[in-house]
């Protein structure tokens, strides 16, 4: 026979049920946004005082800047966009597996510099566009599930975004360091820095869709005949931006009629440049690069309309 507590005896308190924890962590919508914006507020006014100065301590807020954020803008977007089709380790693991191999294609660019010519661009362009599949089939080794061809846009946009941001800031310190006249051409580069993401993105994206839309179900990769033609077409596209870049020293000497023309592919910086040439030189380095992304870019937005988007995700999973 059970007696009552006596008077003031506290009662024991049986814990309500508790919501698990979200399988990922979660951010506020529109982080990217404010993420560009800020940085666009920071980098400008940066990138004009180093310019104004040249003083070197000024150089790291633009240089860093510059080539990181455009990629992590991205990586944010498919962060809030994508983590619970794709999963967080799969964008970041990407980013990262990129940013390696970033270093890596950054030297090999810069080892081809002293005599270039269009088909050293077309070998640099296909080693690279290579070695960022690879990387995106290594991050995705332990992943079977992630298949598909929007994932393998949204991947190997993530995969081109890592590659850039430190091949990017590779240039700019090899300018600064080894260029006959660093301030010029580091403006270029500067500029560079906000729109490679644009190209590397955009052509890793294509051949990452193509490779993810051919993975077998037990996760193995097929290297296919589409796989190998998109990757052959990004290269082209690869090595058009880095002709188009390579021709503009001597089309600014061409249209300014200043400077010594020693020929196509010429290696080096027009002699004593003027301010116009400097700043024509970031125009023209800067929009062929632009236009033969944009022709990539498109060619990503056509595989994501002729695709249906992913699947509903069921609320237990985070992954496909």
């Amino acid at each position: 026979m059970s007696h009552p507590p006596p008077p003031g005896t506290p009662k024991a308190r049986i814990p309500h049920p508790q919501q698990p924890p979200p399988p990922y962590p979660r951010i506020g919508a529109g982080l990217w946004r404010r993420c560009l914006v800020g940085g666009l507020a920071v980098w400008v006014p940066a990138a004009g005082l180093a310019l104004a100065t040249r003083s070197a301590a000024a150089l790291v807020v633009p240089v860093l800047l510059g080539a990181f954020l455009a990629p992590v803008v991205f990586v944010l977007w498919a962060y809030e966009r994508h983590s619970r089709d794709l999963g967080v380790s799969a964008v970041l693991g990407c980013f990262l597996a990129g940013g390696a191999l970033g270093v890596l294609g950054a030297c090999l660019t810069a080892a081809s510099a002293p005599h270039p010519s269009p088909g050293r661009y077309l070998t640099v362009a296909l080693a690279e566009e290579a070695a960022k599949l690879a990387a995106l089939a290594f991050a995705l080794r332990r992943q079977p599930a992630v298949h598909g061809m929007r994932a393998g846009l949204v991947l190997g946009a993530a995969v081109g975004a890592g590659f850039a941001a430190l091949e990017s800031t590779g240039h700019a310190l090899d300018a600064a360091l080894w260029a006959p006249d660093p301030w010029g051409q580091l403006e270029t580069e500067l500029v560079r820095g906000l729109l490679a993401p644009l190209g590397q993105g955009a052509w890793t994206a294509v051949a990452g869709g193509v490779l993810l839309a051919l993975r077998r179900p037990d996760g193995r990769f097929r290297y296919a005949p589409p796989v190998i033609a998109a990757g052959m077409g990004v290269a082209l596209l690869h090595a058009l931006a880095d002709t188009a870049r390579g021709l503009s020293p001597w089309l600014v000497v061409r249209l300014t009629g200043r400077g010594v023309e020693t020929g196509l592919f010429a290696p080096g910086y027009p002699p004593q440049p003027s301010a116009a040439q400097q700043h024509l030189l970031t125009l023209v380095s800067a929009l062929g690069p632009a236009l033969v992304a944009l022709a990539g870019l498109s060619w990503a937005l056509s595989l994501a309309r002729r695709n249906p988007p992913y699947p509903p995700c069921p609320p237990w999973k985070n992954t496909p």
